[in-house]
């Protein structure tokens, strides 16, 4: 291995989900994933970004194996997970973990979060009681929750503390890598940063590598070291943030990061050459890329040919015609 090897690589993924009408019938076929690749280093933070729709979340799931992708193929830690059995699923789950966007969904409303708390360490280790238990109040101390929380029900919980138990509950197993889905959506501008803090506590604290799925571009500035940005199922691009954030190329890139307000900068919103109706709902081009509807840059190429990930001299990687030809 080298120097700050890759955990995970995600090789070629697609996944497709059918829609279906009446009497059960398939009306289309939804691309939510289609080609997708990419690499996470070890000890980074790597967010994808996109609108709703675009495909983010159900990367993050297809890692885990809550869905599992029509092809392609995860490799974590050197290990391809591409049909293991069972029973080394169940190893490689402790440390590859998942935490949902709606926390409150994902925790059993009859058990109390010491219940919560104990039941990965209960399948997942050979722990007894007391070492459980002890394991536990140091999760509860390190997401800063008293140790009282531990008899409360989940309802009785606000959004911002059912994000710490869900977080608490993860970390009872040890991962090296967590993917954060959404995880400060629906908190207040306080709550917000509150948790945003927690999380930087936590990958020094127990040495976490982070996916970071996400549509708050700002938040995303703040967490992550590199970035994907996700369009109709596919990688856009991906790259250092900063780079990213300051130098967009792709058009799509651009689109997203000028809808950001910025206090003091009347040229922030300046135009990239998005044609204007882009709220409206534009059915995906049958062929080419799949932004050029949207986008009044398009070349001759982008109506037929779907443009691949190219790789850039400052170490990014874009997908589009009209930069890579520049």
């Amino acid at each position: 291995m080298g120097h700050n090897p890759n955990i995970l690589e995600a090789k070629g993924l697609s996944k497709h989900f059918l829609i279906r009408g009446a009497f059960g019938r398939v009306t289309r076929r939804l691309r939510a994933l289609d080609d997708v690749s990419f690499h996470v280093r070890r000890g980074e933070t790597f967010g994808i970004v996109g609108e709703s729709g675009s495909g983010k979340s159900t990367i993050g799931k297809c890692l885990v194996g809550i869905h599992e992708p029509d092809t392609g193929e995860v490799v974590f830690n050197e290990q391809s997970l591409l049909g293991i059995p069972r029973e080394d699923r169940r190893k490689v789950a402790k440390e590859l973990q998942y935490v949902y966007q709606d926390p409150g969904a994902s925790l059993d409303p009859r058990w109390k979060v010491g219940a919560l708390l104990e039941e990965p360490l209960i399948i997942h280790s050979d722990h007894d009681r007391a070492k459980r238990r002890d394991l536990i109040l140091e999760i509860m101390r390190a997401v800063k929750l008293p140790e009282n929380f531990l008899d409360r029900y989940p309802h009785e919980l606000s959004g911002g503390q059912q994000r710490r138990v869900g977080l608490a509950r993860i970390l009872t197993l040890n991962p090296s890598l967590v993917i954060l889905d959404e995880p400060t959506s629906g908190l207040d501008v306080s709550v917000q940063a509150a948790v945003i803090n927690l999380f930087k506590e936590m990958k020094r604290t127990f040495d976490l590598t982070y996916i970071f799925v996400s549509h708050d571009l700002s938040v995303v500035r703040i967490l992550c070291d590199r970035v994907a940005v996700m369009y109709a199922g596919q990688i856009k691009e991906v790259g250092d943030v900063e780079e990213i954030f300051e130098r967009p190329k792709h058009p799509y890139t651009q689109l997203l990061l000028n809808a950001i307000p910025k206090i003091g900068d009347p040229d922030r919103r300046r135009d990239f050459g998005i044609v204007s109706d882009i709220e409206s709902n534009i059915a995906l081009a049958e062929a080419g890329c799949r932004f050029q509807p949207r986008c009044k840059y398009r070349l001759p190429d982008c109506t037929h040919d779907d443009p691949a990930l190219q790789s850039l001299p400052d170490g990014r990687a874009v997908a589009c015609h009209v930069v890579n030809q520049v």
